[in-house]
Order: structure tokens, then sequence, then C-alpha cells
């Protein structure tokens, strides 16, 4: 019988984002194991083959555990310890940390080490002198924008792109990004980020009274609320009756400003983050899920929006284009243009129901063929079998 493929999913947070937790729990479904360490923010209960090996954000919690795996290792992998221990050192700018996240993979020693940000790529190659295959990630900020404003990062990337076995890309436009960087354009794999087979029929949704316009994400300047903004302003001159809503806007400083300075805290409410069940009721309740931002992979908050059947309009950024076609299932309008996606609202308010719900059958037939969640699972694990087999 062929040997369970022992597989490393790490974020270094237990547990980590949906869309990561997604694809632990899809993988443990399959003929394999899957390891997971890290830090536990807190108890999560996976299926039997998932095996957790995390420490606890507390000096003593933490000093127990690397005594733990500090003992394994020197009376049972002794020379591997010394061999890890010097690599460590010269790279090492929180030896003991270091030591408390790398000992535990070192003595389970997975056969592949699936890293899901590659901002953390340099604590991590050494897996390469263990005979453990090393993935990485390819999301968002971390090759979008993160190397243009850190050269420090990007000469981090252009000295370890090229040891990785494989690249795992969330859209075609990030692995063309990360091909600047010493990627191998060979070795990048694209997988779309899945979402769950839907179990209960979705039912038409009515236009609210009010024009709802609803923006999910963390207050940052890629995510271009600011040309949102302007975009209200401009809408509001022109007498068009909506509500625009933020989610994880509130603490931003400079969105309460341009809230007072365009005469718009009637028609904007900017929420703090709320729970995901939350954020999933109000995005299913709105007319229209606005993505303004400037970079992006592909946003997961769109392919959500779609499943909801809310009509979504996006900026041409990053990989957006792959999901979105303009007028067929959903809107597109160029970046930073806030001329562009207020006329785009307009126009989308005059939609009528029939073409309404053809934009959102036609949203949901894209994601049954591009963003299955047991399609992205089938995807990864067949990328792992590769590396492993030495065909990738």
């Amino acid at each position: 019988m062929k040997k369970a493929l022992k597989i490393a999913v790490y974020s270094g947070d237990i547990p980590s984002t949906t869309f990561i937790e997604r694809l632990i729990n899809g993988l443990s479904n399959e003929v394999c194991e899957i390891y997971l360490f890290g830090f536990r923010k807190r108890k999560v209960s996976y299926n039997k083959n998932v095996s957790v090996f995390a420490y606890r954000n507390t000096r003593i919690r933490k000093a127990i555990f690397l005594l733990k795996y500090s003992f394994l290792l020197f009376f049972f992998k002794s020379k591997e310890k010394q061999k890890l221990d010097l690599i460590l050192k010269k790279q090492s700018k929180n030896l003991l940390l270091d030591k408390v996240k790398s000992y535990p993979v070192l003595w389970h020693k997975p056969d592949v080490f699936h890293l899901q940000w590659a901002k953390g790529l340099a604590d991590w190659v050494w897996v390469k002198e263990f005979d453990i295959k090393l993935i990485l990630s390819l999301r968002g900020a971390h090759i979008n924008y993160s190397p243009i404003a850190d050269t420090a990062l990007a000469a981090m990337y252009r000295e370890n792109f090229p040891k990785v076995n494989a690249f795992h890309a969330v859209s075609k436009a990030i692995g063309l990004e990360a091909e600047k960087y010493g990627a191998a354009k060979e070795k990048i794999q694209v997988v779309y980020s899945g979402l769950p087979e839907v179990t209960v029929a979705i039912k038409n949704k009515k236009p609210n009274a009010v024009f709802q316009i609803i923006s999910v994400g963390r207050a940052h300047w890629k995510k271009g609320y600011t040309y949102a903004l302007d975009a209200c302003k401009i809408l509001k001159d022109n007498n068009v009756k909506f509500h625009y809503t933020i989610i994880g806007g509130a603490k931003d400083v400079e969105y309460a400003y341009q809230l007072h300075d365009l005469d718009l805290l009637d028609v904007v409410t900017l929420l703090d983050n709320v729970t995901y069940p939350k954020v999933q009721s109000l995005m299913q309740d709105s007319d229209l899920l606005l993505l303004p931002s400037v970079e992006e992979g592909i946003a997961n908050v769109v392919l959500e929006a779609m499943q909801h059947k809310t009509l979504v309009l996006t900026t041409n950024c990053g990989g957006m284009d792959e999901v979105i076609v303009d007028g067929v299932n959903g809107f597109i309008v160029p970046i930073r243009d806030s001329e562009a996606i207020a006329k785009k609202i307009q126009e989308i308010q005059t939609i009528d129901e029939a073409e309404r719900e053809a934009i959102c059958n036609k949203a949901l037939a894209h994601l049954e063929e591009k963003h299955q969640e047991q399609k992205m699972v089938s995807s990864m694990l067949a990328l792992y079998q590769r590396i492993q087999n030495n065909e990738a």
C-alpha cells in the first residue's frame, strides 16, 4: 500500500484564515496526513487526519514546548539538530523563537512544507536541507506591492524564490508578478480559491428601497476606499439614492475626515470588523459589492458575494479580470477612477430584474467551473504529489 503523503500547511497561526482552513479541512478528507505547526490562537477541532503541533504564546508554554522537542532531537536526531542549529544561528534574529517554530517541523519531518505567506520564506528555506519539499503560496499584498515598497523584501525574494520547489498562485496575474523576483514560470501552478458547495437553493433577491452598496476589507490604501468615497460624493451630488457601508473602516481617521469634508455622513457608514457570519449576512442583504482596490490577487470577498447572488463591481486590479467579465457576470472599471465607479453604479441601478438574475446566474456558473472547494483541494493535492515524485 502506498504511503500517505505528509503535508504541512503552514501559516503560523492556528486556526488560520477562512480559505486556508478550507484547504486544511478539504485535504484532511483525502488520503494524506496534514500537519499544522505554529502558534495556537484558540482551540479548534479537526478530523483524525490532522495533527496539530502548536505552542501557546506564553513564556512558560513556549519553554516547555521547546524543551520537549530539544530533548527528542538531541537523543534521536542529534546530527540533524546540530545541522539545523547552525543554519538558525547564521540567519536568526531571535534564535529561541526560531527554535520553537522550527524544531517540531524537523522532528515530525513532513514530505511537503506548504508555506502560505511569502514574507516568511527566508525562515523556512532550511527545510530543503532535510529533503522536505517546499511550496510557497503567492497571495495579494505579499507579491503585488510589499516588495515594491520594501527593497529588502524584494532582495529576499530574489535570493530565495529560485530555491522553492513549486509555487501556488491564487491568480495568473500574481504568478506573473512573482516571475519578476525569480520564480520560474514552469514552477508556478495557478489554483483558484474554492468555495464550499451550496446545499440550499439561493433565492432571487429583490432590490432594496435604497440601493445598498457594501465593501469589505481592512483599512489600507490598496483597498481604494478613498476613490470609492469620492465616487459617493459624485453620486450624492447627482441626487442618486444609495447607502454605502465599509466593513473594516471604522477606526481609520482619514476616512472619517473624508466623510466629513465631502458631507457624506448621511449616506456612508464605517463599521468595525465584524464576525464572518455577520459579513456574509450583510453582503447577502446588499444590492452591490464594491471592490475599489488598487491591488489584489483575487479577492475572496468577491467570490462570496457572487455566491450570494449579490452583484459585483470591481476595479480591474490584479487577477480580478480572471473572475469578472464586465456586463456578463459582474462589472469592472479602471483602478483609481472615481468617476467611472459612480457612472457604473448609476448604470447598475437601472438594470431590470431579469438582467440582474441573468448576471447573477452567470456569476454562479463561473464559481461552479473555477472556484469549487473540491477542485481547489484536488488541484493542490495533485501539485503536492507531482513535487514529491519530482515531476514538477
